[in-house]
C-alpha cells in the first residue's frame, strides 16, 4: 500500500508530495517547493521522523515554485531530478508511475499517473474545479485543453493531487470544472 504526505510550501502554497510503500524506506518526491531553511527544515523532520530516504525527485514542470528546492534535495539527498521524462513508464522507489506529457501550463508540463493507486498527480495543468495560468511563459490554452481532454479519459474516481489546492476527482472535474 502506497502512503502519502503532503506538504504546502512557498509563498504560492505549493503541494509537495512524498510517496513511499508501507513498511519501506526509500520514498519518491514530486515536485520540490520548499523555499527556505524552516520549510527544508519540515521535509526533513518528516522524513526522518518516518525513516525515509528519498531516491527519486519527479517535477511536473519547472516554473520557479516547484523547482525551487532542488538544489536542497540534491544536496541533502544526492539525488538529482527527474525534469524532462519522456512521455512512458517510470519506476522509483517500487512504483511505476505512467507519465504524461500535458503541455499548455507550461511546455514541459507533466502528470504522473499511479495506476495502481488510481492516483494522478497534475502539477499545475489541472486544480479543483479550475487550470493553471496559461499567460506565463510558456503557457498556451489550446494546448491546455488538448492535456486535459487527455486526462478525462481516465477512471472518473481517479483522484487528482494537484500542484496547489486540494485533491479531487476526475469525475468531480468532468461535472464541475469549466474548462474541462
Amino acid at each position: 500500500m502506497i502512503q502519502l504526505k503532503t506538504f504546502y510550501f512557498n509563498p504560492y502554497r505549493e503541494c509537495t508530495y512524498v510517496l513511499w510503500e508501507a513498511g519501506k524506506q526509500e520514498c519518491v518526491l514530486i515536485d520540490a517547493g520548499m523555499y527556505g531553511e524552516r520549510e527544508e527544515e519540515r521535509l526533513r523532520t518528516f522524513l526522518s521522523s518516518e525513516k525515509l530516504v528519498p531516491i527519486a525527485l519527479l517535477i511536473t514542470h519547472t516554473h520557479t515554485d516547484h523547482v525551487c528546492g532542488i538544489d536542497f534535495v540534491q544536496q541533502a539527498y544526492g539525488i538529482s531530478p527527474i525534469v524532462f521524462p519522456t512521455e512512458g513508464e517510470l519506476e522509483a522507489g517500487g512504483m511505476r508511475f505512467q507519465v504524461l506529457r500535458t503541455p499548455g501550463h507550461k511546455e514541459d508540463s507533466v502528470c504522473y499517473y499511479l495506476p495502481e493507486e488510481n492516483w494522478l498527480f497534475t502539477g499545475d495543468t489541472l486544480f479543483q474545479e479550475s487550470i493553471g495560468r496559461t499567460d506565463l511563459p510558456g503557457g498556451d490554452m489550446g494546448m491546455l485543453i488538448r492535456s486535459l481532454k487527455k486526462l478525462t479519459t481516465l477512471p472518473d474516481d481517479t483522484t487528482v493531487y494537484p500542484g496547489h489546492g486540494y485533491s479531487t476527482t476526475i469525475g468531480h472535474e468532468k461535472d464541475y470544472n469549466p474548462y474541462l
